[in-house]
């Protein structure tokens, strides 16, 4: 007798994550894995929304707003329930019918439906790191089991698959890999005229805008450092970051034997999505397959002071409490402001820093301490744009 099929919810599902996903639903229905996608959140962009819920058969939609619900409606030919805000992202993840929730919002808002998933018992498969960075004790509360979440960035997944089975007093270290960026060979002082084009030309992996100018600040390492931290209950001098610029191996564990084990995968997030939407097994998936022979690989730490913002970020994550809310929303307005040509690409270090430095950090009780430091901060990032701005 067959198996029933995983009813999942994808919530940030017209996004680079999104998209992947539903991808990747496709080709494991196709091979035969009992996936059922029964819910669907997209945010403001409706129409590839409308024929995502065609091609599922959705009956449960999650929309930014209600100008949006209305021009959903006019989209499709059927009967559709819709919510919308970040209420509507927590009602889809508490849904009954939902067994696995693939959390791809992008942004701060992604806590909300995180919280309610873990609430309502759901797996989360989590790809959305504010959860963690700004909320990362709450998370921990709420998980009432150790595979509750399963990472689904590439390097919290490889760390999730080495570590599987492992006491935790076996290990001795664990190092996540970054691929320095587009800017990892250009000199710092040559950053200060660096194009929003030139800081989203990732050199390996295709990502939002967002990540990729936080993959060229190193700001999303320290972000994933926090995420570790949190998923692993690892202190913070056992994990380690190593620039490894061909993006083969995406972490490695040190055992307190001697070994060290690494995981290896082409650098396609389809693979960790795959991973995510499979467990507790695997499914066959046709990614590229990775060539070993002749595969050469570096390792190198980062250079204390090479990148600012990766400093302050880690910084404000190792104080706790409301600081890696302040770094993350300082953050994200800095990004939005340069990608907009209204700061220099070294702005955004300055301004976490900044930000951050006039934050006094207080406990995280409750979801409103993070929404009070994160609309804190993003008041204070605007003052800093203005001042130190060019204009647009």
């Amino acid at each position: 007798m067959s198996s029933p099929p995983t009813r999942v919810a994808i919530l940030g599902a017209t996004g680079s994550i999104g998209t992947q996903a539903l991808a990747v639903v496709r080709e494991l229905q196709r091979v035969g894995h009992p996936l059922e996608v029964v819910a669907l959140a997209g945010g403001r962009n409706v129409e590839p929304l409308a024929s995502a819920t065609a091609e599922f058969g959705v009956r449960w939609v999650g929309v930014a707003g209600p100008e949006e619900a209305d021009r959903l409606r006019n989209l499709v030919s059927r009967t559709l329930h819709i919510v919308h805000g970040p209420a509507g992202l927590a009602y889809l993840a508490a849904l009954p019918e939902v067994d696995l929730v693939l959390n791809a919002v992008v942004g701060a808002v992604g806590l909300v439906p995180t919280l309610a998933a873990l609430g309502a018992g759901k797996r989360v498969a989590l790809a959305n790191k504010e959860s963690l960075v700004i909320g990362g004790e709450l998370v921990r509360r709420a998980c009432r089991a150790a595979d509750q979440i399963i990472p689904v960035d590439s390097e919290h997944a490889a760390l999730f698959q080495i570590l599987q089975g492992s006491n935790a007093r076996e290990v001795g270290r664990v190092w996540i890999t970054a691929s320095g960026g587009p800017f990892r060979d250009r000199p710092p002082a040559a950053l200060a005229v660096v194009t929003p084009a030139e800081a989203l030309a990732h050199p390996v992996w295709a990502m939002g805008r967002r990540i990729s100018v936080d993959s060229a600040t190193v700001a999303n390492k320290a972000f994933e450092v926090i995420e570790a931290h949190h998923l692993f209950a690892l202190p913070w001098d056992r994990i380690g970051v190593l620039v490894h610029p061909q993006a083969r191996v995406h972490a490695l564990v040190e055992f307190s034997d001697g070994t060290v084990l690494a995981q290896l995968a082409p650098p396609d997030m389809r693979i960790p999505i795959a991973a995510a939407l499979a467990y507790p097994g695997r499914c066959p998936f046709p990614s590229e397959q990775l060539a070993l022979s002749g595969l050469n690989l570096s390792f190198e730490e980062l250079l204390p002071g090479r990148y600012p913002a990766f400093d302050v970020v880690l910084e404000a994550g190792k104080g706790g409490g409301t600081a890696p809310a302040v770094a993350n929303a300082a953050d994200e307005v800095l990004v939005e402001a340069f990608l907009r040509g209204a700061i220099p690409f070294t702005a955004i270090a300055e301004g976490i820093t900044a930000v951050c430095a006039e934050h006094v950090p207080s406990p995280v009780g409750t979801v409103a301490d993070v929404w009070a430091a994160d609309n804190w901060a993003r008041e204070r990032a605007r003052a800093f744009v203005a001042e130190r701005g060019r204009g647009v």
